[in-house]
C-alpha cells in the first residue's frame, strides 16, 4: 500500500542550527500517529515542513505519492492536508459558523450551500452549535480549540495535523476532545498529533514517535516506546540504567 504520507531523510536548518535531522516517517491512510518530545525538538517545525510553511533544506515529503516538497501551504491544504495550530488564530470579526464557511468555500472548495451543510455538520461535531452566531474573537479558551480543530475539517482533509490542541485545557475538558477526535478518526481521516498530554495520545493513536534535537529517537507501539529507557531519559526526565 502507497503511504498517505512519507518523510523520506528530512533535514531543515535555520542558519546553523538545524532544527530537523535526516527524518524519515510514514504514515498509512485512516492511521494515527502520535508525536512526542521535550520542547525544542523540532516537532512543529516537522509540521510545518508537512503543511508547506517551510521547505526542507534536504530530503523530500510525498503526499498520495506526489512530491509536495515545494508545494505552497495552500496547494497542500486543496490536496487534503489540514492543520491546526498551538495558539488558535480565527477570523475574530466572524461568526463561528463564517469561520467554517471559509475553510469549506476556500480550502474543500465547496458551493456555497454545500459549504453551510458541511459547517452544520462539523457545528453539531464539535459542540459549538449553540455557539454558532457568536463572534469567534470573543470565544474563550476551549471554544478556541473547538473551532481551530472544526476550521481545519472545513478543508475536508485526508490528513490532519494536530499541534498541542489539548494544551490549556482542563481534564475534562481533554476527555471531550478525545471523543471528538475519536470520531473524526472512525470517519477515515489520518492523523498526526503532537501533544504534551500524553494520556490523551495514549488513548486514539496507532503508533508512538519520539523526536529529540530534530531526531527520531522511537518509534512504534504506544506502551513499548513509552516504556524505552531511551524515552524516558530524554521525555520524562529518569535516567536509563
Amino acid at each position: 500500500m502507497t503511504a498517505l504520507l512519507a518523510i523520506d531523510g528530512v533535514s531543515k536548518s535555520f542558519g546553523a542550527l538545524r532544527v530537523i535531522n535526516d527524518l524519515t516517517l510514514s504514515l498509512q491512510p485512516g492511521e494515527a500517529l502520535g508525536i512526542i518530545g521535550p520542547n525544542g525538538a523540532g516537532k512543529t517545525t516537522m509540521f510545518n515542513l508537512i503543511s508547506g510553511n517551510v521547505t526542507p533544506g534536504q530530503g523530500t515529503v510525498h503526499f498520495k505519492g506526489q512530491n509536495i516538497s515545494h508545494w505552497s501551504p495552500a496547494q497542500r491544504c486543496r490536496a487534503g492536508i489540514g492543520r491546526t495550530y498551538q495558539i488558535p488564530h480565527p477570523f475574530g470579526g466572524m461568526t463561528v459558523y463564517e469561520n467554517l464557511l471559509v475553510g469549506a468555500i476556500y480550502g474543500a472548495h465547496h458551493a456555497e450551500r454545500a459549504a453551510g451543510r458541511l459547517a452544520m455538520n462539523l457545528l453539531d461535531l464539535t459542540g459549538l452549535a449553540p455557539k454558532a452566531d457568536k463572534l469567534a474573537g470573543g470565544l474563550p479558551l476551549l471554544d478556541r480549540k473547538r473551532l481551530e480543530l472544526a476550521r481545519a475539517l472545513a478543508t475536508e482533509p485526508k490528513l490532519l495535523l494536530l499541534d498541542e490542541i489539548g494544551g490549556g485545557l482542563t481534564e475534562h475538558e481533554v476527555h471531550e476532545l478525545i471523543g471528538i477526535i475519536k470520531t473524526i478518526r472512525a470517519q477515515g481521516t489520518a492523523i498526526i498529533w503532537i501533544e504534551h498530554v500524553v494520556h490523551a495520545l495514549m488513548a486514539v493513536v496507532d503508533r508512538l514517535a519520539v523526536i529529540n534535537f530534530g531526531v527520531l529517537l522511537a518509534e512504534g507501539e504506544p506502551a513499548a516506546v513509552m516504556a524505552a529507557p531511551e524515552v524516558q531519559a530524554v521525555y520524562l526526565g529518569v535516567e536509563a540504567a
